[in-house]
């Protein structure tokens, strides 16, 4: 029996690191909620919690001006909060491998570190290290991913004998996998062909999804955090070792701006010196972090995002909208955003050219504003 995940289908963010690092506040701040319990003491979360973000797009104001309308539809992704992950977590410690269950079934990780000093709120490891920590949930999660690795290469190794090319074709990316987890590296840092690529996509291994760092600083640090000392080793440390990059938030502050209205957390934020509170960045991060983009659909009746994922031609895109309209598509009304607005009209655009007719094969690009065109 195939157990049901506990997560709805879509672009799901997993937010995991430490206890105590920040992660239920930050996870409150995103989803603009307080869904998830957040306290002083190790694992005060205990059950996953999802929640639906918007994603900041600013192009969604001007085209709201230039199609006239009130309605406006961002673009949303999934985000969910686990307990904090502690050392031996692999061989149950803490709330152990039901929780690194969970990790496998997002697309990707946003991964919070702890990167201010506060006497009045306990580390699990007895002091503030960025990297340590980074290191402890990377341990936990090649070690766990280790084990998956050699029971499948077990299961797989008689069909392969057989010469059953699938078996074949997997246990030579598990045997690539293997001595590259043994020395501790994650597995989306194994040097694999793209093919090899799509084939451990299969494996649903934790260490080989995308990870992002949210660098959580104190609220007086945000405004010189590029000099946060705790910052440039993430920094450093993440770009090195995991070929990922990190964004930098301050949770206590997001917790604050949630019960604001937009004007007043504009002025709470120009009296810190910081023109974005930082989780802006770190949701666009998040969502380009698989690849992800976004084109509009804007009419008097609204203007929406859609999401999409790079190298998507028309018809997929026109999929997102309603699967008649990638079955039965026949051509797409196209124009890019900033052509759009330096126009000023779909009907300036088309006067200069600028519109166009497109049909299956073209590859939507970030920003397009389309019609499409089907026949069921």
């Amino acid at each position: 029996m195939v157990e049901e995940s506990p997560f709805p289908r879509g672009y799901l963010r997993l937010i995991v690191g430490l206890p105590n690092v920040g992660k239920s506040t930050l996870f409150n701040a995103v989803t603009r909620t307080r869904k998830a319990q957040a306290a002083n003491y190790p694992f005060c979360t205990i059950d996953p919690n999802v929640g639906i973000v918007t994603v900041p797009d600013e192009r969604l104001g001007v085209l709201q001006k230039i199609a006239k309308t009130n309605v406006v539809i961002p673009a949303a992704i999934e985000f969910v909060d686990i307990a904090g992950l502690v050392k031996g977590a692999s061989a149950g410690e803490g709330l152990g491998n039901k929780f690194l269950s969970h990790i496998r079934e997002v697309d990707a990780i946003v991964q919070v570190v702890r990167c201010f000093e506060d006497a009045d709120i306990h580390h699990v490891a007895g002091s503030v290290d960025p990297v340590r920590d980074i290191e402890t949930i990377t341990t936990e999660l090649v070690l766990a991913d280790m084990e998956s690795v050699n029971k499948r290469l077990d299961k797989v190794g008689k069909d392969a004998k057989r010469g059953d090319k699938e078996a074949v074709a997997e246990q030579s990316v598990l045997s690539k996998l293997k001595p590259h987890l043994d020395t501790g590296k994650p597995a989306l840092t194994c040097e694999l062909t793209p093919e090899e690529r799509a084939l451990s996509k299969s494996f649903w291994l934790m260490t080989d999804k995308p990870t992002l760092f949210a660098c959580n600083v104190k609220e007086d640090d945000l405004a010189t955090a590029d000099t946060n000392p705790y910052v440039v080793k993430v920094r450093e440390y993440a770009k090195n070792h995991l070929s990922c990059e990190a964004t930098v938030i301050s949770a206590q502050i997001e917790s604050d701006l949630v019960d604001l209205s937009e004007d007043e957390a504009k002025e709470f934020l120009t009296a810190l010196g910081v023109t974005e509170s930082g989780v802006g960045s770190l949701i666009r991060a998040t969502y380009h972090l698989l690849g992800l983009r976004t084109y509009f659909t804007a009419g008097e009746k609204e203007v929406r995002a859609w999401t999409i994922h790079t190298g998507d031609t028309a018809p997929k895109a026109a999929g997102v909208i309603h699967s008649d309209f990638e079955r039965g598509f026949i051509k797409a009304e196209t124009v890019a955003y900033k052509d759009l607005v330096s126009c000023g009209s779909v009907a300036a655009a088309r006067d200069k050219g600028l519109y166009r007719m497109e049909g299956k094969e073209y590859v939507v690009a970030d920003g397009d504003v389309l019609v499409f065109k089907f026949n069921v």
